[in-house]
């Protein structure tokens, strides 16, 4: 491997380079991060809430008005939770930008950008760790669909790449958040930027209606939304109900769209956030 010598102030420093290093580093950062969560107990308690109250309110509140094409009165269950789990991982993008954007005006970015590591380890490790709190945050919400009723039809294997899905799109829109929190000035700001976008993408989706009963010139909108692609995708997994069938391509191929997707949009911001996290500190 090779060294970059980088001058900050009067002296030099090296940073190691290639990919193991910048991994090397990635880690340390997320473990930071990882540690934090478990001294603040509180953000991991308030981000499960969150997901559980929408499955509660959905089933038994609204899912007594809401019928699912070809399905018996009490599919909406079934139905709903591959739109919940997709929501879930994808508002974790709130969390992801107030962090950065905390970490940035704290100055623990500056503090980072005098050691000798990777300019992108601070921003992979910071994806990293919201990783794994989403993984976590999925797997209670997990439990409590099974309490209240939910079920996995299509064996185990194909429920595991469901969710396997469902944590892809939630790390590649992480790095939405990621250049939202380098983008803006506080934490406050971070947090309304990363969700107010975010509504009206999971609500103009397959997530919680059936399209067909959406206006024609939405359907479209709905069809071709990364968020709904992920969603049909993991109903199939999960062998849940899909609703009305569905003729447009996307749909067709969701599985494969849905990955389309997610790497397309982790390959964008990250690009990005990468580019904006080294002309804000540099």
């Amino acid at each position: 491997m090779t060294a970059t010598t980088l001058t900050t102030g009067a002296a030099p420093r090296q940073i190691r380079g290639g990919v193991v290093g910048m991994l090397r580093d990635s880690w340390v950062v997320a473990k930071r991060n990882l540690r934090r969560m478990t001294r603040i107990p509180e953000i991991v308690v308030f981000g499960l809430m969150q997901p559980v109250m929408f499955v509660l309110l959905f089933t038994y509140v609204m899912g007594g008005a809401i019928q699912v094409p070809g399905g018996d009165p009490n599919s909406y269950k079934q139905y709903l939770m591959a739109g919940i789990f997709a929501q879930t991982v994808t508002f974790a993008v709130a969390g992801a930008s107030a962090g950065i954007a905390e970490d940035m005006t704290k100055g623990l970015v500056d503090r980072f950008r005098s050691l000798p590591m990777a300019r992108a380890a601070v921003l992979v490790g910071r994806t990293l760790a919201d990783l794994v709190q989403t993984a976590f945050t999925v797997l209670v919400l997990a439990i409590v669909a099974f309490l209240i009723g939910w079920r996995i039809n299509n064996g185990f294997l194909q429920a595991l790449g469901g969710f396997g899905l469902l944590l892809l799109l939630g790390y590649a829109f992480s790095w939405i958040g990621a250049l939202i929190g380098l983008s803006v000035r506080s934490p406050e700001a971070a947090t309304s930027a990363g969700l107010i976008w975010l509504f009206p993408l999971t609500f103009v989706s397959n997530a919680f209606v059936p399209v067909s009963g959406m206006p024609s010139w939405l359907q479209p909108i709905a069809n071709w939304n990364p968020f709904s692609a992920t969603v049909q995708a993991c109903r199939e997994l999960f062998g849940n109900p899909t609703g009305a069938p569905n003729t447009s391509w996307p749909m067709q191929h969701a599985v494969w769209v849905s990955v389309g997707w997610s790497l397309l949009i982790m390959a964008v911001f990250s690009y990005l956030s990468v580019r904006k996290y080294r002309s804000a500190t540099a």
